[in-house]
């Protein structure tokens, strides 16, 4: 099972073997962690996958619902054609007319990633799903974190709660090590969910997932 987190300069992945920490691998696009993903199973991605045609998606208000002080790590996701546009503020002008409301920023930097992660989502359906890190780390916790991912109390916070889940992250983690800490947490959150999700576990955020009248059901899985 994989957990992927998207950062600046990439992916970063961690796979899990049985539940425990295997490896992390860095990759400049998500089709090489597909590629070099030994088979697995599921693989979590920490990106938006599916869209409403012209609404905002259910799934983003439920998750943000769920993290108390934490609810701002979610990114509202607005409608399909929006991230079809060419720049911000033709996407947030899209935006505005379908929905009545701007575009976030922080969910715009996205598009790229985005649109990589869906394009090989509809290869792979059954492959890829959505998750995210905190609501991953919420469930592990049974309650939402008190300390952001980038701080000292946050980090340790969430190290301690993957040990708790038989996920050991090592110090040394090869190249892999030159992502930030807070991703690489994320990245093997994801995958503890991935773990959930093939065992049966998992919930989704709706349930049932939301379905946008054309074959495509959005929804996050924990």
């Amino acid at each position: 099972m994989i957990g992927v987190d998207a950062y600046a300069l990439g992916w970063v992945a961690v796979e899990l073997h049985d539940g425990a920490f295997a490896r992390a691998i860095l990759a400049t696009t998500l089709y090489e962690v597909v590629v070099n993903g030994s088979g697995a199973a599921v693989i979590g991605v920490d990106v938006p996958l599916g869209m409403m045609p012209d609404r905002w998606r259910v799934a983003d208000a439920l998750v943000a619902e769920q993290l108390g002080p934490r609810r701002g790590s979610v990114s509202r996701i607005p409608p399909e054609p929006v991230w079809n546009e060419p720049n911000f503020a033709a996407a947030n002008k899209r935006c505005r007319e379908l929905t009545s409301q701007g575009l976030n920023r922080q969910a715009w930097s996205l598009r790229r990633k985005v649109l990589e992660a869906n394009t090989l989502w509809q290869r792979h359906p059954t492959l890829l799903f959505e998750a995210h890190p905190e609501l991953s780390f919420r469930t592990m916790a049974g309650e939402p974190l008190e300390h952001a991912r980038k701080t000292w109390a946050g980090q340790n916070h969430r190290r301690q709660l993957l040990a708790c889940n038989g996920i050991d992250v090592p110090d040394n983690l090869g190249p892999a090590g030159q992502a930030p800490a807070h991703d690489i947490f994320d990245a093997a959150a994801i995958a503890w969910t991935a773990h959930r999700r093939a065992t049966g576990e998992a919930y989704s955020s709706p349930s049932p997932p939301e379905d946008n009248g054309n074959g495509v059901y959005a929804a996050i899985w924990a």
